[in-house]
């Protein structure tokens, strides 16, 4: 392979990777994953919230505290990539979900776009500008949540990637 695919397929990875790490940081409450994910002077126009991506920050913890829990899957995913900037596209989903016995509306299901702006400062790649497209949501209320046995996720170190993180010796 020659040397430009080589960095495209790179920085392709790494911009993804950027979007995995917001996810995983939302679901398992780590806002320092979640900051990780924007340059310091980013800008975020998400549901309900238009502003510095710091602020998003602050605005989003009581909703996220809110809920027993949230799960986001990315779908498709394009980058367009021109030196150090690149325009994303990222189809999502996020599930959100109350703890038992608190309002059944809550339970709700979203489809979306992340329309990123990244830029690549020192070498690291990171949303400059996010912008959320909500396509459809619907919330859950006549759905009776299953109760399972085995592995529960949590955004404690209860959960089991933070488990085996640590077993492994991972930051």
């Amino acid at each position: 392979m020659d040397e430009k695919l080589l960095q495209s397929l790179a920085d392709k990875q790494a911009i993804y990777e950027v979007l995995v790490r917001y996810c995983r940081g939302i679901d398992r409450f780590d806002m320092d994953l979640v900051r990780s994910s924007f340059h310091p002077d980013a800008i975020d126009n998400h549901t309900g919230y238009i502003g510095t991506a710091e602020g998003f920050f602050t605005f989003v913890e009581p909703h996220l505290r809110s809920f027993a829990g949230s799960m986001h899957i990315l779908c498709n995913h394009l980058s367009e990539i021109d030196g150090d900037v690149a325009a994303c596209e990222t189809y999502a989903l996020a599930i959100h979900w109350d703890r038992e016995g608190q309002v059944a509306t809550r339970n709700m299901t979203m489809g979306f776009r992340y329309v990123d702006h990244m830029t690549r400062r020192n070498g690291l790649w990171k949303i400059q500008e996010r912008w959320v497209a909500c396509e459809w949501a619907k919330s859950d209320l006549d759905q009776t949540k299953l109760k399972l046995e085995g592995p529960v996720g949590t955004r404690g170190p209860d959960d089991p990637l933070t488990a085996l993180r640590a077993k492994l010796g991972f930051g």
